[in-house]
């Protein structure tokens, strides 16, 4: 076995109201104050891969305890996701590849044939604790019940083949994390659940390993 590519594949489904905020730059009057991300071509709502590598990293980090830094995350952490070297100097390219995802056509036009919109605005309160003064603000999320389209790749590294299948267990266990917390903002007001779905694990490059995700 040599270097490889493994391609993990399936469906994000919105489970609760999904919030992953995009420019509020030139939001017009009248707008709401924090709009989702979209595809600048089709203007649908996105997942982007930043957002599910970032989530990724930092809940395993979680399950060996807390870092100083990124470039000082455990060994199988840095493994995984990479490091930019830092103070230390040690570079590590990330194995795994992740794709911005976008709305599953499919499930789309479903919704839209029942005229339901892909996303919702959702108005909340913060209270100022000394005048009680409410000071409401409108965020707009992504509807229950889209899915999205998911793609990862695994990059198998020559002489390191005996380290696949940890890595395996440590994808999926990230995985089985972000669908028991969230993904995005407003997580601790509900927001942000999602569920993986129809994931399927191919080698569309080398001779790789025989691995599976469990989630």
């Amino acid at each position: 076995m040599g270097y490889g590519k493994i391609l993990i594949k399936g469906k994000i489904e919105i489970v609760t109201g999904l919030h992953i905020g995009g420019t509020e730059a030139y939001s017009a009057i009248g707008a709401v104050d924090s709009p989702v991300v979209r595809d600048s071509v089709s203007g649908n709502p996105i997942i982007p891969g930043s957002s599910l590598k970032g989530k990724m990293r930092h809940l395993l980090q979680k399950t060996y305890g807390a870092s100083p830094s990124h470039n000082r995350d455990h060994e199988e952490v840095l493994r995984l996701f990479g490091s930019g070297g830092g103070n230390d100097g040690v570079i590590l390219p990330s194995r795994l590849q992740f794709s911005d995802c976008f709305l599953n056509e499919e499930k789309t036009e479903e919704l839209k044939s029942a005229n339901i919109r892909l996303t919702e605005v959702k108005t909340e309160n913060t209270i100022d604790r000394k005048t009680a003064v409410a000071n409401p603000r409108q965020i707009e999320r992504v509807v229950r019940g889209l899915m999205f389209d998911f793609e990862l790749v695994y990059n198998v590294i020559e002489n390191h083949e005996d380290e696949v299948k940890k890595d395996f267990e440590n994808i999926s266990t990230c995985m089985r994390l972000i669908e028991k917390d969230y993904l995005g903002g407003h997580g601790s007001r509900g927001s942000g659940r999602i569920k993986f779905n129809d994931l399927e694990v191919i080698n569309i490059y080398g001779d790789t390993p025989n691995v599976i995700i469990e989630v």
